[in-house]
């Protein structure tokens, strides 16, 4: 009599290791809290709260360039400085969402033709390197920079934003700040700058720490010249009114 041989079973599937998927695991988490979690955060806390000291701040104290930062709120700072500053910096602010495509277009072409380099970043883009990343260029600040111009967009609307980039931009030698920088500059708070004052700050914005507001060089006298002529128009076609409404 024949034996009956039992079938053969297939195979079962090895199993994943759980060691694995268990890591795995975590690293999705790790990203997740410190690519989204973290940033989202800290963006909707600064939404409220005053950004404290930035890279470039710690930056310039180890320089041994000192400190002088104070904080005001935007109703304490003269629409002209806002409306000069839209003027030398990005007369396009309240149009766009952060990006400014036309202006990159036209710095790269300009980079392209030219030893000297332009920059095409806008008010928003220049917050969002100021108060979460640090000064040096390279693509991952300018990826991070991009994410966190977003997020402020979103988060921070266009008043905070302002408010936020006049407190916190590099003014001169450990100068921070609108108000610190009329005092310093023009011995006056930053609620009672004057068009030309306003526009001499607005103009040495690139370079702080070698233009002079307070003793302007020739190209700092003209440009500031030409940016009172700009702010006005500014004013009067409203383009400084996502910030004021």
């Amino acid at each position: 009599m024949a034996r009956r041989t039992k079938p053969k079973s297939s195979p079962k599937p090895k199993a994943r290791p759980k060691r694995k998927r268990g890591l795995l695991g975590w690293i999705m988490i790790v990203v997740l809290m410190f690519g989204v979690v973290a940033p989202v955060t800290v963006t909707a806390i600064y939404r409220f709260v005053p950004p404290p000291l930035t890279f470039l701040m710690v930056q310039r104290l180890f320089e041994g360039r000192g400190f002088d930062r104070r904080w005001v709120p935007l109703s304490k700072i003269s629409p002209r400085l806002v409306g000069a500053v839209i003027a030398a910096e990005d007369s396009g602010f309240c149009e766009h969402r952060g990006f400014d495509f036309k202006a990159i277009e036209r710095a790269m072409a300009y980079n392209a033709r030219s030893a000297k380099v332009r920059g095409g970043s806008t008010i928003s883009q220049q917050t969002a390197k100021n108060v979460f990343l640090w000064p040096h260029r390279d693509y991952v600040r300018k990826g991070l920079e991009a994410y966190f111009t977003v997020l402020i967009e979103v988060i921070w609307g266009k008043p905070r934003i302002m408010e936020v980039y006049l407190n916190s931009i590099e003014w001169g030698p450990g100068v921070y700040g609108a108000e610190a920088a009329a005092r310093r500059n023009f011995g006056v708070s930053a609620a009672q700058l004057s068009p030309a004052q306003a526009a001499r700050l607005a103009v040495i914005l690139p370079k702080p720490l070698s233009w002079k507001a307070n003793k302007p060089g020739r190209y700092v006298r003209k440009r500031s010249g030409t940016i009172v002529a700009r702010a006005g128009v500014v004013r009067r076609q409203g383009l400084a009114g996502c910030v004021f409404r």
